[in-house]
């Protein structure tokens, strides 16, 4: 079969899943290049914290500006534009640790840069896939990101060892432009002929960007009327909006639950069990392929209950937000009760693989309540969400220290107990907002 012969709109979502997945190899490969790089130069841990972090502030800095641009200039061009940027910079900017201030600018400025790539693909998104499609779209697209995640730690430490760590960049830099190439080549504003109930259902033509004060001209009993559409956004009614806010606390516990597993794991085993990842081989990859095939489970679920009206919207949403947090929740605090890798492998698989459901009720629930927004309102709640990385990732390293201070052993369950329950016990805390607050139905026109 042709490419032409593709719904066009499968085309998009599939570009976007290889946008997804080429990001996280890039972070990835970043943190993989650049640690062997620095502890062969014997830069101390306190540098290399700096360094690795500075991307995150890069990042949530541009989540909202990300969704103004992708709402104003549209997706599509600002996708490609903020792809191109980081591309570049890997493939220009040499990775020296000694040069701390060139290595500082370059992650904020890749941070930047990515931070306009997940609103512009929820606007994207939100113009070329129709509701009944949304949730197996959302969640193929970014079940990329768990996929790169898989791909980047299992083959790039072998491209750092034969070849060195500027391989890495050179690698990350190609794969972008490549995307970059086909995106320009294949990706489109959709058409309304394409879609002729695009207007009714909240896709389409209907959700690209309209110019300030353009004039629509249409005519009524052979008289022509004219008025005027503005495209001021509705900052007020998203940031007092209680649907949106269970959004945003939906998305800072699922990033709180993820950057801590994925920042801190390797040291539980490590220090909590004394197992050497080393030893653990592809096993230490499950974790991620559970969250690529849970998160596609759900979009897929979701779609099935809402296309042949078994639940309304509202209800799917609900019920796969909850059963994702509340399981993910029982395994994150069983996670220091196994003392054994595969106990551990088998929990944290479990956990992040329910997270990943749970995005088939949270993380679409963007375009169901404001799809003309959509990119404005991920920005809004993956900037939650990359604070909660930055908030997580560092509580955990001083409840560790706190539990050295008291004495106590990091082999010793007690250590670790507060790091699991409190991600935990957010997830109930999550699963309780968005049943109050959350809605299926179009809030914003």
């Amino acid at each position: 079969m042709k490419i032409t012969n593709v719904p066009k709109r499968y085309i998009i979502v599939v570009l976007t899943f290889i946008c997804t997945c080429v990001c996280y190899i890039e972070r990835v490969g970043f943190s993989i290049a650049y640690t062997a790089a620095a502890d062969a130069a014997g830069i101390n841990q306190s540098s290399k914290g700096m360094i690795l972090s500075t991307f995150y502030y890069g990042y949530a800095c541009s989540q909202v500006p990300g969704g103004w641009a992708a709402q104003k200039i549209g997706g599509r061009t600002v996708l490609l534009l903020s792809f191109l940027l980081w591309s570049l910079t890997c493939a220009f900017v040499p990775l020296d640790p000694n040069r701390v201030t060139l290595m500082v600018l370059a992650r904020l400025l890749v941070g930047v840069a990515q931070g306009f790539i997940f609103p512009s693909i929820h606007t994207v998104l939100a113009q070329w896939v129709p509701p009944h499609e949304r949730s197996r779209s959302v969640s193929l697209t970014t079940s990329g990101m768990y996929f790169g995640a898989a791909v980047g730690t299992l083959v790039l430490p072998s491209l750092v060892k034969f070849r060195g760590p500027q391989s890495v960049f050179v690698a990350e830099a190609s794969l972008g432009a490549m995307w970059s190439l086909l995106w320009f080549r294949y990706a489109s504003d959709p058409p309304r002929s394409e879609h002729p109930k695009a207007t009714a259902a909240g896709f389409g033509e209907s959700m690209l960007p309209i110019k300030e004060n353009h004039q629509k001209t249409k005519v009524e009993n052979g008289v022509h009327s004219t008025r005027t559409t503005t495209t001021n956004i509705p900052w007020k009614r998203i940031m007092l909006s209680l649907p949106i806010w269970a959004i945003v606390v939906n998305n800072f516990t699922f990033h709180y639950g993820l950057y801590v597993l994925m920042n801190w794991l390797p040291t539980y085993f490590e220090l909590g069990l004394q197992h050497s990842l080393q030893e653990m081989g592809s096993s230490k990859m499950i974790p991620y392929l559970n969250m690529f095939l849970f998160s596609n489970i759900g979009g897929v679920i979701a779609d099935h209950l809402i296309t042949r009206r078994i639940m309304s919207v509202t209800r799917t949403r609900k019920l796969l937000n909850t059963v994702g947090f509340v399981v993910a929740s029982i395994a994150l605090m069983a996670i220091p009760l196994f003392r054994t890798p595969n106990g551990a492998v088998f929990c944290s698989s479990v956990a992040l693989g329910f997270l990943a459901f749970a995005r088939a009720g949270f993380a679409v629930n963007h375009m169901d309540v404001a799809p003309r927004y959509a990119g404005i309102v991920m920005g809004v709640s993956n900037t939650a969400g990359t604070l909660a990385g930055v908030i997580g990732v560092d509580l955990t390293g001083r409840l560790l220290e706190a539990a050295k201070a008291a004495q106590l052993d990091l082999t010793s369950p007690d250590s670790w107990r507060a790091v699991f329950v409190i991600p935990g016990s957010l997830c109930i805390f999550s699963s309780v907002v968005f049943l109050l607050l959350s809605t299926g139905d179009r809030i914003f026109d």
